[in-house]
């Protein structure tokens, strides 16, 4: 099985709309939106769910107000401030304590040198994952909840899933939307990858965070291409982007012009290819073409 992982340096720079198109010219790949924080493929997808699942990310700490005896333990050694003293009565005490679920790392501490033993520490529901169906296939995607956090561990989720459905149904791809920057999420969505494309921008901010995620690829042994996205707003960046890529041995997969046709493929809710030929399609066509041709040679050289 073959995983594309298409991410960037920073946010805003079309990644997402260049997984849109790639979804429409693959044939037989699985999708996978691992941009857990701020998912936005759906959009221009329009999934129709057929799995629904809770995520689970880690443990959160709850005072039983009716066993509290207001010793004030709990809060004397919680390190995050979480532990404020307004919770309700209990027939025992006038007040007692409550724990801010926002404020609550999870680390137990409060849980274990309680001597009423009157905190529950369990499960916390972080977010949801989703197993879809799209017009160009099936789709794995998830939603992070506000404040939550664990997005590494929802993303290996997805990618799990997105895996698993690949083998039931015999696809040999999946293409996978990774989150922007170079955090938890986006080292849980390249791990183990066979290519990562990075998309960037002619903007200063755009190669120097293009530099730092070729940086991570480099770390964990994975394979990159740069695609240098709207590269006409500044020619001058574009050509040092690829030069700077070309002294990393990272291969160049193209460019793609700025096209206004973008917003209103978004609009109509499709992607770049579906809405029109010319343009910027026809340039994301020939990325596609030069990804596919590294993916197909490293594919063949691998041992049977």
């Amino acid at each position: 099985m073959r995983e594309l992982v298409v991410i960037s340096g920073k946010g805003g720079t079309g990644k997402t709309s260049i997984v849109a198109s790639f979804a429409a010219l693959a044939e037989k790949a699985v999708l996978a939106d691992c941009d857990v924080d701020a998912a936005d493929l759906h959009l221009v997808l329009e999934p129709k769910i057929i799995r629904r699942e809770d995520f689970t990310g880690g443990k959160r700490a709850r005072i039983k107000a009716g066993h509290c005896t207001a010793c004030g333990k709990c809060e004397e050694l919680c390190r995050f401030d979480a532990i404020y003293f307004d919770g309700p009565g209990n027939g025992k005490v006038d007040k007692t304590f409550r724990i801010d679920p926002i404020a609550c790392e999870g680390c137990g501490v409060c849980v274990w040198f309680c001597a009423e033993t009157a905190i529950e520490f369990g499960p916390e529901v972080n977010g949801e994952w989703f197993v879809s169906e799209t017009r160009h296939g099936p789709m794995v995607h998830a939603k992070l909840g506000i404040a939550a956090e664990n997005s590494g561990k929802l993303v290996n989720t997805v990618r799990t899933e997105a895996r698993k459905l690949a083998e039931q149904r015999g696809l040999e791809m999946v293409i996978i939307d990774g989150s922007p920057g170079i955090g938890c999420p986006v080292i849980a969505s390249i791990t183990g990858a066979t290519l990562v494309l990075i998309v960037t921008e002619p903007t200063l901010s755009g190669q120097h965070d293009m530099e730092r995620v070729a940086q991570l690829t480099r770390h964990f042994d994975i394979s990159a291409m740069v695609c240098v996205n709207k590269w006409d707003l500044n020619p001058q960046i574009a050509d040092e982007i690829e030069s700077l890529a070309c002294k990393r041995g990272i291969e160049v997969a193209g460019r793609v012009r700025y096209d206004r046709g973008v917003t209103q493929a978004q609009i109509h809710r499709k992607s770049m290819v579906e809405y029109q030929t010319d343009g910027c399609a026809s340039d994301i066509r020939e990325v596609w073409a030069r990804v596919m041709n590294v993916i197909d040679t490293a594919g063949a050289s691998e041992p049977s």
